[in-house]
């Protein structure tokens, strides 16, 4: 398990630029079969369907608004990783998978670790992905 992920209700949050991943998109976490995870869900009288209910990695719980209902949830390592790849942008999503294929290869490193700082990959995940040793990252972001 990792560091504790949170769902959390974005009811007054209209549409599209509510933060986090509709948990509906999220792929399938074993937390929402939980009896805690049920009555929390019950208790505010929604379900793992409902577009207002989100999920965030650990590492972006800052994204939850103020005052917004929410519970930590532990999520395994695939499904954190599910949940990241789901809340990506199509351009975040496309550059972490280079990252991912670039554990095999040195080639191009400098320029895709610059496309991946430029395009909003957070240092500690570009880490985590490329295994690249942090001091390597570049400083600024190359456009």
């Amino acid at each position: 398990m990792t560091d504790d992920a949170y769902l959390f209700l974005a009811d007054d949050i209209p549409g599209p630029g509510r933060p986090g991943t509709p948990v509906s998109v999220a792929g399938e976490l074993e937390c929402l079969q939980t009896p805690a995870v049920r009555a929390w869900l019950d208790a505010h009288r929604t379900d793992a369907a409902s577009p207002a209910l989100r999920v965030v990695p650990p590492e972006e719980t800052g994204m939850i608004p103020e005052g917004a209902e929410r519970l930590p949830v532990p999520l395994t390592a695939e499904e954190l990783d599910g949940v990241r790849r789901a809340g990506a942008t199509d351009q975040v999503a496309a550059v972490e998978q280079e990252l991912l294929s670039y554990r095999d290869s040195e080639e191009g490193r400098d320029a895709l670790l610059h496309r991946a700082l430029a395009a909003g990959v957070p240092a500690h995940r570009i880490v985590e992905l490329s295994g690249v040793d942090p001091t390597v990252l570049p400083t600024t972001p190359h456009s």
